[in-house]
């Protein structure tokens, strides 16, 4: 079934209709969904919503916009919660310097980052990563910090990818995911397309980042993952395979990384200190 690998059902934009739409996933086609914070807040209830559906599974972490609610009580509170059996990765962490041009906020971004990445090390989860006008400072620190942590084989996914083609198989070439999205079908989107064509599918994860970047035809509108179909067949376009290859396939490359087996509930979510090592 297919597999969105990063959602934020918490956003006050599902208020009216998230308990018809989670528990409608299945008979869409939705096999699992990965609900992922942004904020302590929303980390929080992403774990809540994780326990009441079985289908969906948590990250916990704090977006590079959202670093002011971070201190070392949240980091604490991060980790605490990591051992959640349902928290399946510490995100969407990151820099985002589309927002904030302040040196002095880019550089308390990069802290946060580096800190959040230490714990996703400590606590043996791969990361969700989230940069925007960030390339050269995201690179230099997941270099860093991954090269001093040669044992972490499968780190995480970049989410949303916007950069070159050839960052992305630097990443690939180190063990990490691709997430692609919506932004896949627009006409303007040459250089994530181009990226899709040249990096392995095996390395691709389908993905929505809903209520956000709605694929065509429904860019503008409220964005959930009943659009996902619309995301596979593009990728599916470009790589020369059937909707239904690159459904099984990203399904696949998502529960790999993320260590959900198929069919399995919250006993199997990756993790025992046994599960989490594997995934190293």
């Amino acid at each position: 079934m297919i597999f969105d690998s990063h959602a934020h059902y918490e956003d006050e934009k599902f208020d009216s209709d998230r308990i018809e739409l989670l528990s409608g996933m299945r008979e869409k086609g939705i096999g699992t969904v990965i609900n992922v914070g942004s904020t302590i807040e929303t980390s929080e209830k992403s774990i809540a919503l994780a326990e009441t559906y079985e289908d969906v599974y948590a990250a916990v972490g704090v977006h590079p916009s959202e670093i002011e609610c971070l201190g070392e009580e949240g980091m604490e509170w991060l980790k605490d919660r990591s051992a959640h059996p349902k928290v399946v990765a510490i995100g969407e962490i990151g820099l985002d310097y589309y927002w904030d041009k302040d040196p002095e906020v880019r550089m308390r971004q990069q802290y946060w980052f580096r800190r959040q990445l230490q714990l996703a090390a400590e606590v043996k989860l791969p990361v969700i990563i989230h940069s925007r006008d960030a390339a050269e400072d995201t690179m230099k620190i997941l270099r860093e910090f991954y090269g001093q942590h040669p044992e972490i084989k499968t780190p995480g996914v970049m989410h949303c990818y916007s950069y070159s083609p050839e960052i992305a198989e630097e990443l690939i070439a180190k063990g990490w995911y691709i997430g692609v999205g919506g932004v896949v079908t627009f006409k303007n989107a040459k250089k994530l397309v181009e990226t899709v064509k040249r990096i392995p599918v095996e390395r691709i994860l389908s993905e929505t980042d809903c209520p956000y970047m709605a694929p065509e035809p429904y860019r503008g509108k409220r964005n959930s993952s009943y659009y996902l179909p619309e995301i596979l067949q593009k990728i599916g376009e470009i790589k020369g395979i059937t909707p239904e290859e690159t459904e099984w396939i990203t399904e696949e490359n998502a529960r790999r990384m993320y260590g959900i087996a198929a069919g399995k509930a919250d006993e199997n979510s990756g993790k025992t200190e046994e599960e989490k090592d594997e995934r190293l």
